[in-house]
């Protein structure tokens, strides 16, 4: 069932008439009916129209930003409503970074299924964008790294993973069983877009260090940061757990310091309540943490 909340996000989102309804199985003249009708409720236009193009204004964002919010609780009462019918079954909306993809949530999520008949739809994306997906109401729960500075989500710590300098197999230090990152200052380096972890690590290590990275090229997967490096084209930091990823032309040392490590955690929206099952896997997994 849609409802208005869901036609307008879909419409704001595309900018385009035409787009919005073939997403939406309408006509365009109804669509364009629909709109017109709610600007007039509304007493104000929510688009500035340039030809066939639509681009939202100050009071379309105000009223983007209620109907994503009543979209998120729409569908929270909905899960919640299918949990009461049935407690052992719901459906967990989980975002988290791709690189986790690989063994972490998977195995998180086997061995909660063990004890509880759930579904699960996930997304993957990078760092900002997956905090964006729980803040919009979109994900129930994600799991990221590093932690984010935004105040209304909720963090709990899970693990924390070592992190490397990604080196040549014929590069110079690339004996060493540890390596500082300044000793690296002057030398070209590979890593993730921005928006994430990743790329927010480094730039927050490099900081540190007191030197701004030369960075020649970037990735949206880690497995691809790895191959670049082997190639000769750049070093990296790393997540050492990631090794598997990492083809045998390459050499992940440790670095030094204490700072060096990248904490992944478990978030959700401060102001809005899980539903029964999501809160049963945030607890499962923060629990699990603490026997680790």
């Amino acid at each position: 069932m849609r409802t208005e909340a869901d036609w307008f996000v879909d419409l704001a989102e595309l900018e385009n008439v035409s787009a919005a309804a073939r997403r939406l199985h309408l006509s365009q003249p109804t669509l364009s009916r629909m709109l017109a009708r709610l600007e007039r409720e509304l007493d104000t236009e929510l688009f500035d129209r340039h030809g066939r193009r639509l681009v939202l204004n100050a009071r379309g964002q105000i009223f983007l930003t209620h109907c994503r919010r009543a979209r998120a609780e729409f569908e929270a009462a909905r899960h919640e409503i299918a949990d009461l019918i049935d407690p052992v079954e719901g459906t967990i909306r989980l975002s988290f970074l791709h690189s986790f993809g690989i063994r972490l949530v998977p195995e998180l999520i086997g061995d909660f299924r063990r004890g509880a008949r759930v579904a699960f739809t996930l997304t993957q994306d990078a760092a900002e964008t997956v905090v964006d997906h729980v803040r919009a109401g979109d994900a129930d729960l994600a799991i990221v790294s590093p932690r984010p500075t935004d105040t209304d989500v909720v963090w709990s710590p899970l693990l924390r993973q070592r992190l490397g300098l990604a080196v040549p197999r014929d590069h110079r230090l690339a004996g060493r069983s540890e390596v500082s990152l300044v000793e690296v200052s002057e030398e070209p380096f590979v890593t993730m877009g921005q928006g994430f972890g990743m790329r927010r690590i480094l730039e927050e290590l490099c900081a540190e260090a007191d030197f701004r990275p030369d960075i020649t090229f970037e990735s949206s997967e880690l497995g691809t940061v790895a191959g670049l490096v082997g190639a000769g084209l750049g070093v990296a930091v790393l997540p050492i757990e990631d090794a598997p990823q990492v083809p045998t032309s390459v050499s992940v040392i440790p670095l030094a310091g204490s700072q060096t490590w990248r904490e992944i955690g478990v978030i959700w929206q401060r102001d809005r309540p899980l539903s029964p099952a999501a809160a049963r896997f945030r607890d499962f997994v923060v629990a699990r943490s603490q026997l680790d």
